[in-house]
């Protein structure tokens, strides 16, 4: 059993058609970072929600550390949560909004003072100690609304996406930020959020969620390497991976521009017992420009004209199209083209991914 478990939960709406959250079952074991992705309306937040105890679970189970927490009140939960508008008493000062929970529970003063000035330190709000909302910038508000959950010592953290209303140079400091606090407190932690860079840099798992259903759950690396469908195969990565509509026959792959290529024997075995036609999918560093690698798939090269280029700094972005479809390849930023350039290329044989045109679920 893990710490916390989410066995066949639904959300349904009074009033509503379908459910808002669909026979979800997950496994939280203790100190495990776990993010919940997915575009927006796809159940997350409402998930998180159910977990801490704000929306009323109409199907499944919920346990914490071996207790069925259904029909408890949210305060008896063990939880803390952190929500993304901070939540801050604006006529507090940093070191009031921080003890504010800890005086409600009746927690002794000499010990609220010791809680308060650990949190303060270990979040670097020492300056800021006596400075009220209106005062601190984004970050050091979101800091606050971190130390007034990390205070009260709670077995469970849920963060409903605390950095959306960040800039971006913050967002980066702040997950890492969040993910020392994680490592440090040892707290297992729910994480929602629609950014998959987020979700991919943070989390020990993902669990990534579509009109309220499950898709996948997994490792990062694992999401990204081996997708269960195509969903999962364009939502996590950036940029996203190229997808085209190709027939297969034996060994041989038409695109719908009428582009051939030649698959290695072991892909097209793989692929005998389908349908001929299924969609392609390419991330976009798995396209090559180099001498070498076109050397070596000499027989599957393939041209394009460039329609665009984004400069990265560490790396570039190259727009064409190919296939019938619009096409980005990630290369390297000594691969420098232009506007208009021809180019050859080719495609990694054993990084293509095969999806089911009906079902769009991974062959």
């Amino acid at each position: 059993m893990g710490f916390i478990e989410l066995k066949h939960i639904g959300k349904k709406y009074a009033n509503s058609d379908k459910n808002a959250v669909t026979d979800f079952n997950l496994e939280i074991e203790e100190k495990e970072f776990i993010a919940f992705v997915g575009p927006s309306g796809c159940g997350k937040s409402t998930t998180l929600r159910m977990i801490a105890g704000f929306e009323e679970i109409t199907e499944g189970e919920l346990y914490i550390d071996g207790v069925k927490m259904n029909e408890v009140a949210p305060r008896d939960r063990g939880i803390s949560m952190v929500f993304q508008n901070y939540a801050l008493y604006p006529h507090m000062t940093v070191e009031k909004n921080i003890s504010y929970g800890l005086k409600n529970m009746k927690v002794p003063k000499d010990i609220i003072k010791k809680k308060v000035d650990w949190v303060i330190d270990i979040l670097g709000l020492e300056e800021y100690r006596y400075r009220k909302p209106k005062n601190l910038s984004g970050g050091q508000r979101q800091r606050v609304a971190l130390g007034r959950a990390i205070v009260k010592d709670q077995k469970v953290f849920l963060m409903d996406e605390p950095l959306s209303n960040l800039d971006a140079k913050l967002r980066v400091s702040m997950r890492n930020e969040i993910s020392k606090l994680h490592r440090s407190l040892g707290s297992t932690t729910i994480y929602v959020t629609h950014d998959q860079v987020e979700a991919m840099t943070m989390a020990d798992r993902i669990v990534i969620m579509k009109d309220g259903v499950v898709q996948q759950i997994g490792k990062p690396m694992d999401l990204y390497e081996h997708p269960q469908n195509k969903f999962v195969a364009g939502f996590i990565g950036s940029p996203q991976m190229n997808f085209y509509d190709v027939t297969v026959n034996g060994e041989e792959m038409t695109f719908a521009d009428g582009s051939k290529m030649t698959l290695p024997k072991a892909t097209a075995e793989k692929l005998a017992s389908h349908k001929g036609e299924l969609i392609l999918g390419i991330r976009g560093e798995d396209i090559k420009f180099d001498s070498q690698n076109i050397d070596v798939y000499k027989q599957n090269s393939q041209q394009a004209v460039i329609e665009n280029t984004e400069i990265m700094g560490n790396e570039n972005n190259l727009y064409f199209q190919f296939g019938g479809a619009q096409t980005v390849a990630r290369v390297s930023k000594y691969e420098v083209c232009q506007m208009g350039d021809r180019v050859e290329f080719v495609f990694m044989p054993h990084k293509m991914h095969f999806f089911d045109r009906e079902t769009e679920m991974s062959i």
